[in-house]
């Protein structure tokens, strides 16, 4: 990792409206992900949906590669691959493929699919998306391993002596993540397998409350498995929008937020159990959601980090379209500006640099005063001895 601090990305659902121009929407994705690579964010995770209107990116790995050509140092993942959608052979070759591409960037995130409306499309049922999940987990680890041939026959997938084309880029592999909602299935997949989290719970209403007890449960379960969980692999997903104060940063946002819960979570979803009446306001009671000035940003930070009982590796702000194009682009620069540092330890040399020079200026300046001061005596003295010898060598040809 570039710095020793918390790490900082976006969770690319992504969320565009009905009626905006879906061409240009994805187009939008792809310049908001170089944008952030510009301002020094870490991370960016890009969602699969296949349906209901406005998470409309269908495969994660396609967006992966062509913000890989735009990009320096941003680190792609998939927010996340439905894994019950796909053979997990395919799989680990496409990430393998774009880990060799990104030289090392790409990440995999795996979850057991969001939309009930996708699954049912594809004819699998709810009740077998969590167990299949697990089950691709374990051939894809298995497969990325690289140690042995992989023979394995579930209800829905059939390995024989599968064996990947090309080894990761990354040593041992490159990272794994499973997503984490209201239930703490997914931090205990995450835990069972060895692999990172990502707590979608924690921007959701109750969802902080129950992170230091997810993680604990995860840890015993990892225990178990032979596994240690790493807090520096967890990411936790909020909202947030930063701007220059906190009741300018409300105005911005509060038609957007509303035309979102109206329309996708209350019309089109049907309002899920998590989602409050009122999820803008809720949301910042419970620390949730980040809406304000820088200081009230990084306070909310620091806040959601407690309930964590010893921290985590990474926060993740979800990619929404609350506020308009030149707002949303305003405030992240603000949070890479005025809150990130905060939380990277890149402010303490240059802070503790002006506290050593103002607590020794009386020892290091006054002497270098006094030299400019003898520079300007020296100076004046010069002048007539100048004028004096300029005179003598005139003298002889007057």
């Amino acid at each position: 990792m570039p710095h020793a601090g918390l790490n900082f990305g976006i969770f690319l659902a992504p969320f565009h409206r009905l009626g905006d121009n879906p061409t240009l929407a994805l187009a939008r994705d792809l310049e908001l992900i170089e944008a952030l690579d510009g301002l020094g964010f870490d991370e960016a995770w890009i969602g699969e949906h296949h349906s209901a209107g406005w998470e409309t990116i269908a495969s994660p790995e396609l967006m992966i590669a062509a913000a890989a050509e735009r990009t320096r140092h941003i680190r792609l993942g998939s927010g996340v691959t439905s894994l019950p959608y796909h053979h997990p052979f395919l799989v680990a070759q496409r990430f393998v493929q774009l880990d060799h591409m990104t030289r090392g960037r790409a990440m995999l995130g795996c979850g057991p699919g969001a939309l009930v409306s996708d699954a049912y499309m594809m004819g699998i049922e709810a009740r077998t998306q969590r167990p299949r999940m697990e089950e691709s987990l374990a051939a894809i680890t298995r497969l990325l391993a690289c140690e042995e041939p992989v023979t394995m026959k579930t209800d829905w997938f059939e390995l024989r002596q599968a064996r990947l084309h090309l080894a990761p880029y990354t040593h041992p592999r490159f990272p794994i993540s499973v997503a984490s909602s209201t239930t703490p299935s997914g931090a205990l997949a995450a835990a069972r397998h060895g692999l990172g989290l990502i707590s979608l719970g924690a921007g959701l209403p109750g969802g902080p409350q129950k992170l230091a007890e997810q993680w604990r449960m995860a840890e015993a379960e990892a225990a178990r498995h032979g596994h240690r969980m790493d807090r520096a692999n967890w990411r936790l997903v909020v909202n947030m929008h930063c701007s220059d104060d906190d009741d300018q940063a409300m105005a911005e946002v509060r038609h957007g937020e509303r035309l979102e819960t109206e329309t996708y979570f209350g019309e089109t979803l049907g309002r899920p159990p998590t989602r409050a009446e009122d999820p803008l306001r809720a949301g910042l009671a419970a620390g949730t959601t980040l809406v304000g000035s820088p200081e009230t940003v990084a306070k909310g930070i620091a806040r959601l980090l407690e309930f964590t009982e010893g921290g985590a590796g990474g926060i993740l702000f979800r990619s929404h379209e609350w506020a308009d194009r030149r707002q949303t682009l305003h405030s992240y620069e603000l949070f890479a500006r005025w809150v990130m540092p905060r939380f990277q330890g890149s402010l303490r040399m240059p802070t503790e640099s002006r506290e050593w020079c103002v607590a020794e200026r009386e020892g290091i300046f006054a002497p270098n005063l006094e030299a400019l001061k003898q520079a300007f005596r020296d100076a004046g003295q010069a002048v007539p001895e100048m004028d004096r010898l300029k005179l003598r060598e005139r003298a002889p040809g007057e």
